[in-house]
């Protein structure tokens, strides 16, 4: 069985002589040996590999014929006990027409035939000449090994590994057709999509197959597994790059380094699990009308005892929210700009002449903050009509207040500090409570007073509250309802800590040294809603990641749970491994405790959160992204640990 859905592809580039059957058929025997020892479920060899792709018009002699199929048949003889699907490319006569096909082989049987339906007239692959396209098919079936067994052929195979795992088949030039045959394989329930290829390399065709392999997966919602000839085809008037790609869902995962003279083979980790939730959650297939019009494909069985992944090759970081650092830059600037336009929109809307926001000298006020600056230099307005106001509690440290202060004077907003100490204790006595106590009352009453005076400062001085809370606090319901809760824009609320720190430090290498510094220091104090009493010198007792685990695995589970449905099992085995050495396993299982209780419990929240910008895939509004009843029973994700 796989692990969790996971599955081992393999796109192979072997060694081949033009018209030498035999070597290679033993390379190809050799390679495919190769990647069953390495794991791989399914591996994907170049289109006409058995003969080399260059035969031109020996493709017209019975002998290479005859040597092909013959081949075709030892390959499957002597992988028959690899726990493997190979795909390998012959020429194959036919009612007296040449069709260029991928056998799809396991078990010792050929499962199925798939003909190339793009036949192409380039000038260095003139194939017209010699094949025909898989439109000018007159059967259905193809009798082999004595005519005891018949096999399937034809463009509307649907190849099934396991329930998770399903391919289909389309040959080098099909991938470039206005209507792809991936397209309607993956519609129709196709996850994996194999492309053995044969393209002559030219100036720039390898980064536009990169990217075609890329738009293709991301289009069909599949792991698409890209196989060209190499260097061993024929040199007369092209050469063959030997590129192999894997993608998923619009990703590259896996890709070799073209030009080899040896074999080589490239592997990825794909989770199938992953690609059926982004499916049922991303796209609905069956809204396409064209569905209605194809026939049903036929599924062949290619059932295989798939060895346990251990998930070597798969692309799994820790924290999936934060761009690579290839990305960084890019991907800062236009979360931000999303933000500061979102803002920007909605102060014009309301008619705002302020912007009035709560800074606490902590990681989300200091972003909104900076998203602030941006949004008013969007509307070529200054920053003194941001009323930036410190509101020191019982909790506020001199760290956190002093870069709060900071802050706020280089940026050059208008400066209010609101001590709340004694408007606490005045409620308090209005409670009845004694403030000795350190009870959700003793840290709520802050919070409350805070927002209070942001709610009528907005109304003073013509104003809108900008909200700070984060979307790792909303997916726990970390904040204090009709607290910090609550704003009349949240301009945070779609991005997670792990992704705040890095949008700071971003926006302190765009900043002046002094900035920069404050910006740095704030990346490095402790995550604290600052609502108890601070240590004896003076430092931040309360420390939200020992209260509730850390950030980032939160924002792992968080991820992985919304976007991929990953039940809780699944959630603590790839933290185990995306996190090995980093936190243990004990840590892991407690923090995820924490997640699946507080993300169930606190769906109250969310269903009356603010407005505020979705700047990536994931988000939790109520009124799009998610939809969950506040009374719901979580019991069956809670219970799984117990």
């Amino acid at each position: 069985m796989s692990t969790f859905g996971y599955y081992r592809l393999a796109a192979a580039v072997p060694r081949v002589r033009v018209a030498d059957v035999d070597f290679n058929t033993t390379e190809l025997i050799a390679a495919a040996k190769q990647a069953a020892g390495q794991g791989a479920a399914i591996v994907t060899f170049p289109e006409l590999c058995i003969t080399s792709a260059g035969c031109a018009d020996l493709f017209f002699q019975p002998a290479l014929l005859k040597a092909a199929e013959e081949a075709l048949t030892r390959f499957a003889d002597e992988t028959a006990e690899l726990p493997l699907v190979s795909v390998v490319g012959l020429p194959l006569l036919l009612d007296d027409k040449l069709f260029n096909v991928a056998a799809v082989v396991q078990g010792g049987v050929v499962r199925g035939f798939v003909p190339k339906s793009v036949i192409s007239n380039k000038r260095e692959s003139y194939e017209r000449r010699q094949f025909s396209p898989a439109a000018m098919l007159t059967c259905t079936e193809v009798a082999m090994f004595g005519n005891f067994f018949r096999v399937p052929i034809g463009t509307d195979l649907i190849f099934t590994v396991s329930d998770e795992l399903t391919f289909g088949v389309e040959i080098g030039d099909d991938a470039t057709a206005l209507l792809p045959p991936s397209t309607r394989l993956a519609m129709q329930g196709a996850r994996v999509i194999l492309n053995p290829s044969a393209a002559v390399a030219l100036a720039g065709r390898g980064e536009y197959t990169l990217c075609q392999v890329q738009a293709r997966s991301g289009s069909c919602v599949a792991a698409y597994v890209h196989a060209s000839a190499g260097v061993g085809e024929t040199t007369q008037d092209g050469v063959c790059g030997g590129s192999a790609v894997l993608a998923v869902n619009g990703h590259v995962v896996g890709r070799n380094e073209p030009f080899a003279r040896e074999l080589s083979i490239v592997y990825a980790d794909v989770d199938m699990q992953r690609l059926a939730a982004a499916r049922l959650s991303e796209i609905n297939f069956c809204d396409n009308l064209l569905l209605a019009e194809w026939p049903s494909p036929r599924r062949v069985c290619c059932s295989i005892e798939v060895p346990e992944c251990d998930w070597r090759y798969a692309e799994l970081p820790s924290r999936p929210f934060v761009p690579t650092a290839e990305k960084m830059v890019e991907r800062c600037e236009e979360i931000l700009n999303i933000q500061a336009a979102a803002l920007a929109k909605r102060v014009e809307c309301a008619y705002a002449k302020t912007l009035v926001i709560g800074v606490s000298g902590g990681l989300d006020s200091t972003l909104a903050l900076t998203v602030c600056d941006r949004a008013l230099k969007l509307l070529g307005r200054s920053n003194d009509c941001i009323l930036a106001i410190t509101m020191p509690g019982f909790g506020t440290t001199g760290r956190t207040y002093n870069n709060a202060v900071k802050m706020i004077k280089l940026l050059g907003c208008t400066f209010k500090e609101v001590n709340i100490k004694e408007a606490c204790l005045l409620h308090f006595k209005d409670l009845d409570f004694d403030p000795a106590l350190r009870t959700n009352t003793y840290e709520n009453v802050q919070a409350r007073e805070r927002t209070k005076l942001l709610m009528n400062l907005a109304n003073k001085t013509g104003g809108m509250v900008v909200g700070t809370g984060d979307l790792s606090e909303i997916a726990l319901g970390w904040a204090t309802y009709n607290g910090d809760h609550m704003s009349m824009y949240g301009v945070n609320c779609s991005i997670p800590k792990s992704l705040i720190r890095c949008l700071i430090e971003y926006v302190a290498t765009q900043s002046e040294p002094e900035l920069a510094a404050v910006l740095r220091d704030v990346n490095a104090t402790p995550v604290s809603p600052e609502l108890l009493p601070p240590s004896d010198d003076g430092k931040i007792d309360q420390k939200t990641e020992e209260i509730l685990g850390p950030y980032d695995l939160h924002d792992f589970f968080l991820y992985h749970f919304i976007k991929y449905g990953a039940e809780p099992d699944k959630l603590r085995a790839l933290a185990l491994h995306a996190f090995a050495g980093e936190y243990d396993e004990v840590l892991i299982e407690s923090t995820l405790r924490t997640f699946l209780r507080r993300f169930f419990t606190q769906q109250f929240k969310r269903t009356c959160v603010p407005d505020g910008p979705k700047v990536g895939t994931i988000a939790l509004s109520p009124r799009g992204d998610w939809r969950m009843p506040t009374d719901v029973c979580g019991t069956l994700w809670t219970d799984y640990l117990k």
